[in-house]
Order: C-alpha cells, then structure tokens, then sequence
C-alpha cells in the first residue's frame, strides 16, 4: 500500500514541431524552461509524500479509531483463544466510561501499578515502537510495561464487588451471571483455594477487571498495588474477531 508513484517527465514542448521561424522565435525560446520546469515534481516527494500520507493516516486510525490486538495467553478462555486476532475499537471510551460485561485492552499494570512500576520503566515512545508492526520483533525493544492485557469488566465505579474463592462474582449484593465463565479455581474440602478473594468498592474512575479463565489469570486480584484498573490506562473495546475465520464475529457480553 505504500508502492512509490513513477517519476513523472514532461511532454514534449509542442515547439519542437514547430516551424523554423516559429522554433528561432525569442519569446517562444525563453517561454520553454519555464513551462518544462513547472511540469517537473520534487523528486523527494513524488517518492517519499504518498509514504508519509499513508503512515500518518495509519497512525491516526490506529490511535484514535481503532488497532487490531491478538490474544497472547490463555485467561479469557474458553472465549478467547491464544493467537486469535481482535479489533479494538477506541471510539466509545471517548464519550463513555466502560460497562460491566465489555472486553477491555489495558496498559500493563507494570505501567500504571506503584508496586510493580520501577526507575528503569521505559519511556512512551519506546514503548509505542515496541507495539509498531514488526519493530516489536527487535531484540531487547520490548518490555513488560509496554504489554497490553486484555480482561473482562465486571464491576464499574461506585460498585461493591466480592470474589469468592472459586472466582465467582457478587455485585452489590446481586450475583453475576457469567456464561463466558466455564473453569472457576478449584475448592477444597475446607473451602480452599489457590485463588485470591476481594471484597471492595471500586473507586470511581477506575473498573474491576477479571479473566474469564478465573483459574489462570493474572488479573486484579493479584496486583500487588491494588485490584482497581484506571479508566485512563484503557486502550479500547475489543468489539469483533477476524480471525480465525471460522469464529469471525463480534464479541459480545
């Protein structure tokens, strides 16, 4: 999409055909260079303009309107398969704060939680290369800050949420239905788990976001600073799934 256009070359001046008398005539002489010149295009441009429009555009969809993400793990199973391919639309988040039941893309809580954020964290442009096409290949560009999670809301501000032990949730007293939800964390006989618990009211501003694999996720029940995602590290909704083609569809709540 970004093939170079051909350098273009005048046409022959219509003078060359032109009569003796009419080719030897001053005024006709002098007018020539000048018409030649003004058909000649900057040679930089005619390369490099059509490279630059098509970047800058691409980079203004993918920051403001939407970006295509996929699927690294498996905490959103059995809904979300590893290396499935999603488009995250950022539009809605622009007049609205997320809803329970939406799909979210995150910054890395190495980004914005204290107890896991460091001196040596990465600056924003590094890690806006190590999320470019490709560039995130480079050895060493990338870094656990400059990760993207993907995790379902399942309590918004001004909520009060419990997370029992088998990760099932209660919000404001009411329990959630979650049919995305098919492995809890396993119990013991004395009522046991692996799995954290939380019994908190989520901070407005701010949203409580779990994987639907509540038995392997890493979500807000295990970050060392707190359960609570700011709206602001939001990146968008994951709205719809390309690929693969055989679960082509939208994502719903």
């Amino acid at each position: 999409m970004d093939d170079p256009r051909s350098a273009r070359f005048p046409l022959p001046d219509a003078q060359h055909d032109a009569s003796p008398s009419q080719a030897d005539s001053p005024s006709d002489s002098s007018a020539a260079p000048s018409q030649s010149q003004g058909q000649k295009g900057h040679p930089f441009w005619d390369f490099w303009g059509p490279v630059i429009f098509t970047l800058a555009l691409y980079l203004g969809i993918r920051h403001y309107v939407a970006e295509a993400r996929f699927i690294p793990s498996g905490s959103m199973l059995p809904g979300l398969q590893i290396q499935d391919r999603l488009l995250v639309e950022k539009l809605s988040y622009a007049r609205r704060g997320p809803k329970r039941g939406e799909i979210v893309v995150f910054n890395s809580p190495h980004a914005f939680d204290p107890a896991l954020k460091t001196a040596g964290s990465p600056p924003t442009f590094r890690c806006a290369l190590a999320n470019f096409p490709l560039l995130g290949l480079i050895p060493g560009l990338s870094h656990p800050a400059c990760d993207a999670y993907i995790k379902r809301v399942v309590a918004v501000g001004g909520d009060q949420v419990s997370v029992n032990p088998r990760g099932e949730v209660r919000v404001n007293g009411d329990p959630v239905d979650e049919p995305y939800v098919t492995k809890y964390c396993p119990v013991d006989e004395q009522g046991m788990s692996l799995c954290r618990t939380l019994n908190v009211t989520v901070p407005e501003g701010h949203v409580l976001a779990l994987g639907d694999n509540r038995s392997n996720s890493w979500d807000g029940r295990y970050w060392p600073g707190g359960p609570f995602l700011p709206e602001d590290q939001i990146i968008g909704r994951a709205l719809w799934r390309f690929w693969p083609l055989n679960r082509l569809g939208t994502l719903g709540s």
